[in-house]
């Protein structure tokens, strides 16, 4: 029997698959856009107010120098602020570090200790009755007006500039911290009530959530006054810092030298916020706005 023999099978044809346009990659344009929404207009501002600037202090009249003789007189403090010569004839990093070393202690201890004190207050009738007023007193009280007081109990710069920086921030952390506490939901106090959640565990997983907003709110606002006072304090007590640069020039009447680290102390002052802001959002998860 002869075998049937089949016709030939022609090859399936390619199937030619269409991207849909909402899965193809953006182009590079639109990817940048948002880039760009955020970078352009405060740099066309800084330009502007540059041109400004340059123009006002232009004339012969002017009493500050325009951004042009800046650049001349303090060209090296901007391109190389790591040098050293010993001394204080350093460059501007290395008083901005002191400054924040000096920061960094003074301000963590305002957050523990302001933690723990707006905790308290947010939880005893008896102790918001009996420290509020006190507290709403004495945050009233300038900065500098604490420095002679620090200098006469601790007798040295450093301690001195460490206290002013923790007198200056703790209070806007125990009123945020305080408010926070006393605006737990009751709901969440009533679910804790239930599976009988008491001690540590009740702080750890009701209270501190639910105030957590608050306390970075103080926290932020605690940094940038901190980082405010230290500058002036440094004006005062001398020695290597951003406040002691700053005054120093003034008595050299290098007002060229005074620009260039007022905005290097902008920069770190809105580094800071920035940081504090992450910070509350990470561990906020998002219900702290960065």
């Amino acid at each position: 029997m002869n075998a049937s023999v089949q016709p030939p099978v022609a090859a399936p044809a390619a199937v030619t698959v269409i991207e849909p346009a909402a899965m193809r990659a953006p182009p590079l344009a639109a990817r940048l856009r948002p880039y760009a929404e955020r970078v352009l207009p405060p740099l066309l501002m800084v330009l502007a107010l540059m041109a400004i600037w340059e123009f006002a202090a232009g004339g012969s009249n002017a009493t500050l120098p325009p951004p042009s003789k800046v650049w001349a007189d303090a060209g090296e403090l901007i391109t190389d602020p790591f040098f050293d010569r010993g001394g204080l004839d350093k460059g501007l990093f290395w008083h901005l570090l002191a400054s924040l070393q000096r920061v960094a202690v003074g301000f963590t201890l305002s957050a523990v200790i302001g933690i723990a004190t707006g905790l308290l207050i947010g939880t005893s009738t008896f102790a918001m009755r009996a420290l509020d007023p006190l507290f709403q007193v004495l945050r009233t009280v300038p900065p500098l007006a604490w420095l002679p007081l620090s200098l006469a109990a601790f007798r040295e710069a450093q301690p001195s500039a460490i206290f002013v920086i923790f007198i200056t921030s703790v209070w806007p952390i125990i009123i945020n911290t305080a408010v926070g506490v006393r605006n737990v939901p009751q709901d969440y106090r009533n679910v804790a009530a239930v599976i009988r959640l008491r001690g540590p565990a009740y702080w750890w997983r009701i209270i501190l959530p639910a105030a957590a907003p608050y306390i970075f709110t103080g926290l932020r606002i605690g940094v940038g006054l901190s980082w405010l006072a230290i500058i002036a304090a440094e004006m005062l007590i001398g020695g290597v810092g951003i406040g002691f640069f700053i005054w120093d020039a003034w008595n050299s009447s290098n007002l060229s030298d005074i620009i260039v680290a007022l905005f290097y102390v902008g920069i770190v002052g809105f580094l800071l916020d920035r940081l504090m802001a992450l910070m509350g959002h990470l561990v906020t998860r998002g219900t702290a706005t960065a």
